[in-house]
């Protein structure tokens, strides 16, 4: 599906008329919501500069969890929204009241991962009567850590990824992105001002080769060093992509489980590691899931798209809350691989510890180059 082919919620929304608060709010889906949201907080994401905050705090941008709304909840600056509200626009004079075609509010925002971005997502969530006439969104990629002054110096190549176009409110506003680079940051406006709830940037992690090598072994599945998962029998309770998210998981939702088997399979998930690699060492992780862990779990991987499948670790007893860990018997050369578990559950995390081979290197090396890195 190409942007023009999105669906486009412009103009206005009804008022608050009480009950669920989201039960006129206007989505669809979109085509690249299964990618990895870049701008995940557990990736490091953070909106780190805007002009002006004056109702709502821009860091609501990237909460994870949906926004909320409480009719009669004020503050003494007004009604406290969950997002990013700037204040009310004025021109220069009585005689020109109105702000000019090019007045805006902006924010910046730093990737969690830096990465190709495919979709983008502004979602104005219960901002009825004071979200933005249009958005624009600007990418640029600079190195190391740059501050907001950096970012806003004059010689900075900004590459427009979403042109200035009309959203509604209390809605999820979807753009598809078509810019083969690799970006570490965003510059997000609103035209003229009003409120965002909500941003979702989702795309493919295009890690640092140069940072990868220094590490020398490092998780060769991890979200933040380019794996992804490519599949999964079961998304039913929670999604297979956090199996690989940093850190260990901190509640139950925060890992991968499964709906209750009622025939004689079992679940699986297939990754796409960083590149071509040797993994050496494994770790299996069911935090949080004491009576809906897996039972067992067995691992198998291949080398290429057309390479057979063999399995490295046999199908092995998994405890509830526990992290287990397993030395291979030496390195096992792989791209793909793939855990199953039995006969359903879930597990949290799923580490893979290893290098990347000379070919693997050279080959994200390349697409790094390609990507303008």
């Amino acid at each position: 599906m190409t942007d023009a082919e999105i669906p486009r919620f412009t103009g206005d929304a009804l008022p608050y008329a009480g009950g669920d608060p989201y039960a006129d709010h206007r989505t669809a889906d979109f085509p690249f919501t299964d990618l990895v949201d870049l701008a995940d907080r557990r990736l490091g994401a953070g909106v780190i500069a805007a002009n002006d905050e004056f109702f709502a705090e821009r860091e609501n941008l990237l909460k994870p969890e949906p926004a909320v709304f409480d009719p009669e909840h004020f503050g003494h600056k007004g009604k406290i929204m969950d997002g990013w509200e700037t204040r009310r626009r004025r021109g220069v004079s009585a005689a020109e009241p109105h702000p000019t075609p090019d007045d805006h509010d902006w924010a910046l925002v730093r990737l969690g991962a830096p990465g190709v971005i495919r979709g983008i997502v502004l979602d104005t969530a219960h901002f009825r009567g004071n979200y933005p006439q249009a958005v624009s969104v600007e990418g640029a990629s600079l190195p190391g850590s740059p501050s907001p002054e950096d970012l806003l110096a004059p010689d900075v190549k900004w590459t427009v990824l979403v042109p200035r176009t009309p959203v509604g409110g209390h809605a999820a506003n979807g753009f598809a992105v078509d810019a083969e680079q690799r970006f570490t940051h965003l510059r997000i406006n609103q035209h003229p001002d009003g409120g965002i709830a909500r941003l979702r940037v989702y795309g493919e992690v295009a890690p640092d080769p140069a940072w990868l090598a220094a590490l020398g072994t490092f998780d060769l599945a991890a979200l933040e060093n380019g794996g992804q998962v490519e599949d999964a029998s079961d998304r039913f309770y929670s999604p297979a992509t956090n199996t690989i998210q940093p850190g260990r998981s901190r509640k139950m939702d925060d890992g991968w489980e499964t709906r209750r088997r009622r025939d004689r399979g079992n679940d699986w998930i297939r990754y796409r590691l960083a590149a071509q690699s040797e993994i050496r060492a494994v770790e299996i992780d069911t935090a949080y899931l004491k009576g809906n862990s897996a039972g067992w779990a067995s691992l198998s991987v291949r080398d290429g798209e057309d390479g057979d499948w063999s399995q490295i670790l046999p199908r092995t007893r998994l405890q509830p809350d526990t992290n287990h860990r397993f030395v291979l018997d030496g390195p096992v050369r792989a791209t793909d691989v793939r855990i199953d578990i039995f006969p359903d559950g879930g597990i949290s995390r799923l580490r893979l510890y290893g290098s990347l081979t000379e070919a693997g290197a050279g080959a994200l090396a390349a697409r790094h180059r390609e990507l303008g890195g």
